[in-house]
């Protein structure tokens, strides 16, 4: 976490961490605060299978299921190039009707459709989140956290108990291959899943700057699944936002209460603290959190943008590289690698990265200015 900066903050998108804790605490709310959000946020609109996804079941997958089964039947249709041709993009976080429209979605919102769907077929489905390596992402001076989920498709369910064997289940992940080798999950509820739906939700309105949405979507999460600490840390990251800096101090001191060890609510209290004129306070929180983290995300690459500016392009690529080490599947670790290389006159390790930055992207958008760029590259003779 970068706590130098002074909006460096932190929340925990699809988080890992699953600890048992009491329902919140009604003081850790502050409703008047806040006025109305500006869009409709309700449970039931996550999973709800619109009219278009139920003709695409009756009509277009119809022979399919029958031809192949339920399960490779739903995820051949889905996922194969020449069906519904869907595509990764986390520009937002969509419910499963959003996704199906938009024939796109990232890691959660796919998960989401697919069960919506396979549940319409009467399927049962079970969700896992992952550990995996820590991915960290930064919009306008606020630094993200991802995780990841996955989802198990098992047999037909008839509400009261559901009928399968051991080969009838099927796993769908969205990881490259590579990644899935050795993954290690664990099984999480539904509630779960609608939580961590909301808590995108919140941080990305958040990132929008829609603070009142942001809090009615932080609120709604931890009224699905009071368990699940990320939306803790995204509430307290809106109350520093709105400036209200006791209420985040309060919310961020609960996270660390049963987590003491969580380095984004440690940054953000820093922060609260910090802006309550408790610097000393402040300092020891820091000095701890250097300790827990003393390379934070982005720690390499602010180093490598800095020798850029300087001209310093060895400086530059090397600190890239660092970061790249790290986290080999941030678009923007990659392109700037590219950048470094191309200023120091290695074509092919600048066309090397940037093609990665463009597979790695997670927009469209990404893509499109990468992909420009990787094309002008192309278009130089080779030294």
């Amino acid at each position: 976490m970068k706590y130098s900066a002074v909006l460096g903050l932190c929340m925990l998108l699809a988080a890992c961490a699953h600890t048992p804790v009491e329902q919140p605490p009604a003081q850790l709310f502050s409703d008047h605060l806040f006025a109305a959000p500006s869009e409709r946020i309700s449970a039931k609109d996550v999973f709800a299978v619109s009219d278009a996804m139920k003709r695409y079941l009756e009509a277009e997958m119809a022979d399919r299921l029958l031809a192949k089964g339920l399960h490779k039947g739903l995820i051949d249709a889905l996922y194969s190039k020449n069906r519904l041709r869907l595509e990764y993009d986390a520009e937002m976080t969509r419910n499963a009707s959003q996704a199906f429209e938009a024939r796109s979605g990232n890691c959660l919102s796919l998960v989401i459709m697919t069960a919506a769907l396979a549940k319409e077929l009467g399927l049962s489905v079970e969700y896992h989140s992952a550990f995996v390596e820590p991915s960290w992402s930064r919009v306008g001076g606020m630094y993200f956290l991802s995780g990841h989920v996955n989802l198990t498709l098992g047999g037909r369910s008839t509400g009261a108990r559901t009928i399968y064997d051991a080969g009838e289940l099927m796993t769908v992940d969205f990881l490259p291959a590579a990644e899935l080798r050795g993954l290690r999950t664990w099984i999480i509820p539904e509630e779960t899943i609608v939580a961590m739906y909301m808590n995108n939700r919140a941080a990305e309105s958040l990132a929008g700057g829609r603070l009142n949405d942001a809090y009615w979507w932080a609120r709604a999460a931890l009224g699905q699944d009071p368990e699940f600490l990320s939306a803790y840390n995204t509430l307290g990251v809106i109350y520093l936002r709105h400036g209200d800096w006791p209420q985040a101090e309060q919310v961020l001191g609960y996270v660390l209460e049963r987590e003491p060890g969580n380095a984004q609510a440690l940054s953000n209290l820093a922060l609260a603290l910090e802006k309550q004129g408790r610097v000393a306070e402040s300092g020891v929180l820091h000095r701890r959190l250097a300790w827990i983290e003393p390379y934070p995300a982005f720690h390499f690459f602010d180093r490598g943008l800095a020798a850029m500016r300087l001209g310093d392009f060895k400086t530059a690529r090397d600190q890239f590289a660092k970061e790249v080490d790290r986290d080999p599947y941030y678009h923007e670790f990659q392109f700037w690698l590219g950048v470094a290389s191309l200023r120091l006159g290695d074509l092919d390790e600048a066309r090397k990265h940037l093609a990665l930055a463009v597979e790695y992207s997670p927009t469209r958008s990404d893509r499109d200015v990468y992909a420009a760029k990787l094309e002008r590259i192309r278009s130089h003779p080779a030294q």
